[in-house]
């Protein structure tokens, strides 16, 4: 196989990885969904609201992080659109999510972008996710709250 190829597939392998992320999120899957992470994999929310981890790392820890998701929002990750990188292993994705929080009923739409990086195996070893914490929030924050109860829901760990 030459070099050209081998990047081929690597890029094809790492890009399965992220929309299988997508596919078993959205399925609430999370069991699933840890194996396609190395074990020392980082998650990370740069944006990520008070109270919520910015950072998780490990299998251990991402299960945790992600163990009250499938509770809390029915969602479904589409228009993804994969932006071509030099880095085979190196994934940018963009894409919507378009659902509900399944707390309040409230429509949880969301565009995302994340930076994503997998290894040898296309295991994903580093998830950098870009997305607006606001419209978490206001999609949890129930309807008969005071307007001035200020900026707060539970989510994540």
């Amino acid at each position: 196989m030459t070099s050209v190829e081998d990047d081929d597939n690597r890029r094809v392998a790492a890009q399965h990885a992220v929309a299988e992320h997508l596919r078993l999120t959205a399925a609430g899957r999370i069991d699933e969904w840890v194996a396609l992470f190395a074990p020392d994999a980082v998650l990370e929310f740069p944006f990520a609201p008070a109270g919520v981890s910015r950072r998780v790392t490990g299998r251990d820890a991402l299960v945790a992080h992600m163990s009250n998701f499938p509770e809390t929002f029915d969602v479904d990750f589409v228009d993804l659109v994969f932006h071509e990188t030099v880095d085979p292993s190196l994934v940018i994705a963009e894409f919507r999510s378009t659902g509900t929080a399944l707390p309040t009923g409230k429509p949880y739409e969301q565009r995302c972008i994340s930076v994503v990086r997998t290894d040898d195996n296309a295991l994903i070893t580093h998830y950098l996710d870009y997305w607006n914490p606001l419209v978490a929030i206001e999609a949890l924050t129930p309807p008969e709250a005071p307007s001035d109860a200020g900026l707060g829901a539970a989510f994540g760990s």
